[in-house]
């Protein structure tokens, strides 16, 4: 491998086992571009020109392994035949069902999760990866973000994360999510994503059996994105969800790169996992700078750690020169 490899052979080097001589730096940085191109953010995540025209101007200014594509919590719901409505710009929209079902029972009408894969915003995600693969080079990733099984399940079903093992009837509801996510992750591999985030935020306490399941259910997605030479990320929850989950996980062989969130709660994580860096950080004014650095340092200067990411999509006003700094740091090791 050269001495100073490029973001695909990190990648592969990870996909076949081998420690990477430093993380791969990967920032959520998707509805910014919203701002960039001062445009509303709904009218944004529908248009394939003014999203790319966004990443071009934020590649040009991120220190960064790779570019967001797409990342958007409530675009497996939509496709699947839900209405995402929007009260107001500065608020998260709404989920709605045409033909909606009690609280723990599947909507009525969703489409089969091929079908799914074609439909809502999923062709607009697809169109942005096409497009940036011809203008990019190489060396830049192309990302984008699906929902974990059981949080889309809980988003199909209306149950809160700490409910979605055990309400009656839950397992149909994980087995379509699953088959969704594995349709979603496709269409946007085939396109040209090189780094797919599964988004599991609704993860309830996990029993050693729990995680086992779990795991099962995460296997067909992350096979997909493995047979496609792109590299799975599994970000996960912080806080309580993360302490109570943490023996569960960390004991557990994994296919992919598993990036809990950096929180007072954490503990020290085995090598070849990643971190996903709290989004707060990175909000204009906010005064943890200097400890965010040094938590960079640390994890960066400790077992190999295979990613830095951030826990979800960064705020829209956030802050380039921090999150360049997140790099400098990662560089500089």
């Amino acid at each position: 491998m050269p001495e100073t490899p490029t973001p695909r052979q990190l990648v592969q080097g990870l996909l076949q086992g081998t420690a990477p001589p430093r993380p791969l730096y990967l920032p959520i940085v998707f509805s910014h571009g919203a701002r960039v191109e001062n445009v509303p953010l709904p009218a944004f995540l529908t248009n394939p020109t003014k999203i790319s025209n966004a990443l071009r101007q934020i590649r040009g200014r991120l220190r960064a392994d790779g570019v967001t594509c797409y990342f958007d919590p409530l675009l497996e719901s939509e496709a699947l035949g839900g209405a995402v409505r929007w009260e107001a710009e500065d608020r998260p929209p709404s989920l709605h069902w045409p033909r909606p079902a009690a609280v723990g029972h599947l909507p009525d009408g969703l489409r089969p999760p091929e079908e799914a894969a074609k439909s809502g915003r999923v062709g607009v995600a697809v169109e942005v990866i096409r497009r940036l693969k011809t203008v990019l080079r190489d060396d830049c990733l192309l990302m984008a973000g699906i929902s974990g099984p059981f949080t889309l399940a809980a988003l199909l079903t209306q149950l809160e994360s700490n409910d979605v093992l055990r309400a009656p009837g839950i397992s149909s509801a994980i087995d379509l999510a699953s088959a969704a996510i594995s349709a979603v992750a496709k269409a946007l591999l085939e396109a040209g994503a090189g780094v797919i985030f599964i988004r599991e935020e609704a993860l309830p306490p996990l029993s050693a059996e729990d995680a086992s399941g779990w795991a099962s259910r995460l296997a067909t997605t992350i096979n997909i994105i493995r047979f496609y030479q792109a590299l799975p990320v599994l970000l996960l929850p912080g806080g309580s969800a993360a302490a109570a989950n943490h023996e569960a996980i960390v004991q557990r062989h994994w296919e992919c790169v598993v990036c809990p969130v950096l929180d007072a709660s954490a503990r020290e994580l085995p090598s070849g996992f990643g971190v996903a860096l709290p989004l707060e950080a990175f909000e204009p004014g906010d005064s943890g700078g200097a400890k965010l650095e040094e938590s960079i340092r640390q994890i960066v200067s400790g077992p190999r750690t295979a990613v830095v990411t951030t826990a979800g999509d960064v705020p829209a006003a956030a802050d380039m020169e921090r999150l360049n700094k997140v790099w400098e740091n990662i560089r500089l090791r």
